[in-house]
């Protein structure tokens, strides 16, 4: 039975999460259909346009994300101080881009109408606030507004009802700075592992081509989290520099190539030195994430703390945090 959302998401042990979404009727919702040859590509820029408008409203960040012929792969970053710092108004007009809002609220945005809201109608109005404030950095609603509006413009699209999504998107918790790192490569290095790119720069609707791209132009993404060698030290960033993790993407990519049977290189060591994982053991994660890790992602000690405070009943993946990430 699967875990509640309250046990999967805690954020005061990680901001960072890991999302997958997949398709119910497989590859031709977001590929080609092999029985017709419709192309149905189209519909996996519905996905990332999606992406950036929601990371636009919310107080949460996108680390890296694929979005594949039927599944697509999200690593974000919850700001919920970030959120906590908006004021009523901006919590109500960032709500209002994706809902009509109750009537109270509409009135309260309204400055003709403001003045004539009774005390009762304005504690209404923040109360509302304080709701969406805490919607506005909830993964659940951030993957329901991306997964319900797909899911409608497909079956429109389909002129047919039901399901797209195969059940609820699932959530990992990423507890560690290696542990990012790894699902971070594993999400971007998707279209190689699946053989429908040879390299980032070609891997359409990822992440690593929307960075790659940006830096041929010297600008920095504006749809994704930044690393920490982009912005000034006190803004929110990713624990890496661009340039390692770039180099960290295409040769542990060289290495998974059927073609190439070599180690490591060593000029990547220092990145993988400084998050202390071995060259096996990196490979292993870029290329079975899922397969090793079903719940939180982290080093065996972090995996506990997190347990702890999620409540769970037993502590998931600590021989393979142990194996892996310690």
């Amino acid at each position: 039975m699967p875990l509640p959302r309250y046990k999967q998401v805690n954020l005061d042990v990680t901001p960072y999460y890991h999302c997958t979404s997949r398709c119910v009727r497989q590859s031709f919702l977001c590929g080609v259909d092999a029985s017709t040859g419709k192309n149905y590509n189209h519909r996996r820029q519905w996905i990332v346009d999606r992406l950036h408008k929601l990371t636009k409203t919310f107080a949460i960040d996108l680390c890296a994300y694929a979005v594949m012929h039927n599944h697509t792969h999200i690593v974000v970053h919850i700001a919920k101080a970030r959120a906590e710092h908006w004021s009523m108004d901006e919590v109500l007009l960032r709500w209002k881009n994706f809902y009509r809002c109750p009537s109270v609220v509409q009135r309260y945005l309204d400055e003709e109408t403001r003045s004539s809201l009774s005390e009762v109608e304005l504690q209404k109005a923040e109360e509302l606030s304080e709701i969406y404030r805490h919607r506005l950095y909830s993964v659940s609603w951030f993957m329901r507004l991306l997964n319900e509006f797909i899911a409608r413009k497909a079956n429109k699209e389909d002129e047919c009802s039901g399901y797209f999504w195969e059940r609820r998107f699932k959530s990992q918790a990423i507890l560690s700075e290696n542990a990012l790192a790894a699902t971070m490569a594993y999400t971007d290095l998707n279209p190689i592992r699946a053989d429908i790119a040879k390299t980032p720069e070609q891997s359409h609707f990822t992440s690593i081509q929307y960075r790659i791209n940006a830096l041929k132009v010297n600008k920095v993404p504006a749809r994704l989290m930044p690393f920490n060698d982009q912005v000034p030290v006190n803004e929110s960033s990713l624990p890496f520099n661009l340039t390692d993790y770039l180099v960290l993407v295409d040769e542990t990519g060289r290495v998974m190539r059927s073609d190439k049977k070599g180690a490591i290189p060593k000029k990547i060591k220092p990145i993988l030195d400084r998050l202390k994982v071995s060259g096996k053991s990196w490979i292993t994660l870029s290329t079975k994430l899922e397969r090793k890790f079903a719940g939180p992602i982290g080093s065996a000690e972090r995996i506990c703390v997190y347990a702890s405070a999620c409540e769970y009943g037993r502590k998931p993946n600590i021989a393979n945090a142990r194996r892996y990430l310690q």
